[in-house]
């Protein structure tokens, strides 16, 4: 929660659109590289197919978490297995997106590692939420 208020704030002070984008992204980019190797990597790779796939997806903090947002709102986000002392890190997606499939469908995502087929499946993901 700390690491929330504190994304708050910093987001008050900011001025034009352009310098906020700039700074969130590189917000996102430092958090990434302070993450333990496994993850950073992972993320690192989230992070490109997300900008790849979903130019439209903003990078920004989410509880201290590397998240992409839509008009403000966040759609998806990765949380590090260090985070809460997990054994594999998760890619999520909160209720902004759409992924809707009938009664139920899943939300987030175990990972353990990143595989090529795995990438895929996260863009076609999050090509989906956005749509």
């Amino acid at each position: 929660m700390q690491e929330r208020a504190q994304e708050l704030k910093a987001s008050a002070r900011r001025g034009s659109r352009a310098a906020k984008a700039a700074e969130d992204e590189a917000a996102v980019l430092a958090k990434i590289a302070e993450m333990q190797d496994s993850d950073r990597v992972m993320a690192e790779r989230i992070h490109a197919v997300i900008k790849a796939g979903a130019p439209e997806l903003a990078p920004k903090l989410w509880y201290g978490m590397p998240a992409y947002a839509k008009d403000g709102k966040v759609v998806c986000f990765f949380q590090s297995a260090q985070k809460f002392n997990a054994r594999y890190a998760t890619f999520g997606f909160s209720d902004k997106a759409n992924l809707d499939d009938g009664a139920m469908w899943p939300a987030s995502f175990a990972l353990k590692e990143l595989t090529a087929a795995g990438e895929a499946r996260i863009a076609e993901l999050v090509r989906k939420a956005v749509s």
